[in-house]
């Protein structure tokens, strides 16, 4: 073999292996590029109203956690009732518009804050919904539900201010052992829907039994003003 066609044979190999390479590092990049982090950010605003878990979905447009004026699911109603996320979120991800999930590290304190990050390929739309149940109440919840964050640029946040809604599952009675949370530590979630008017709603606040209601189980620091939350959500990459 003359040393000339030894050059053009190793020339030849090395540019297919190079080739190879730089294919799969295309590959890579392809993917790098579509890949988007969010970080969710929960805080809690009332003065002495803990939050459950969160529950995190990032969806397309399609999903939603809860339908203002409509009957809550049941997974919300078990949220809202007791504060249990596992039903909620077992729910989004069978959804055919599901992207990605988590549920908060634990109960979010007066004062304090909570955060999740999910990682999902890019989409025609990218949504967030977040629901914690406000836990010294009968069947109250703060969160946001299918807001768009798509157009999100990397390094920069979004911050929703939440109300907080009423399941419309469960009578505001504020009886002692109907509500789960310290104030109480009563009965969480019931399949029994005792609230007559049986729809999803903006909650009308705790009354407790400094003001008028004499069998609450609360008292004037479990009542509270909206906005119940601060969520933030930055795009990380």
């Amino acid at each position: 073999m003359s040393f000339n066609h030894s050059i053009a044979k190793s020339t030849a190999i090395a540019c297919a292996i190079g080739g190879s390479l730089l294919l799969s590092g295309c590959g890579s990049s392809d993917h790098e590029s579509s890949a988007r982090t969010y970080e969710i950010s929960v805080s809690n605003r009332t003065a002495n109203q803990p939050l459950s878990p969160i529950a995190v979905v990032l969806h397309q447009t399609g999903y939603a956690a809860w339908t203002d004026g409509e009957a809550a699911s049941t997974p919300l109603e078990v949220l809202a009732e007791g504060g249990d996320n596992a039903s909620l979120l077992s729910t989004a991800s069978a959804s055919e518009f599901y992207l990605a999930s988590d549920s908060g590290s634990g109960p979010i304190g007066p004062g304090n804050y909570d955060s999740v990050q999910l990682e999902i390929d890019t989409a025609d739309t990218i949504n967030v919904s977040v629901v914690s149940m406000l836990v010294n109440t009968n069947d109250a919840y703060t969160g946001v539900n299918a807001a768009s964050i798509a157009a999100l640029a990397t390094g920069k946040s979004m911050r929703f201010s939440t109300p907080v809604w009423d399941a419309g599952t469960e009578d505001d009675s504020e009886a002692a052992g109907t509500i789960p949370g310290p104030a109480d530590g009563g009965e969480g979630y019931n399949a029994a829907r005792s609230d007559t008017n049986n729809r999803v709603r903006f909650h009308s606040g705790v009354i407790s039994n400094q003001d008028g209601l004499s069998n609450s189980i609360l008292n004037g620091s479990h009542r509270f003003d909206n906005p119940a939350a601060t969520i933030t959500v930055t795009r990380i990459n």
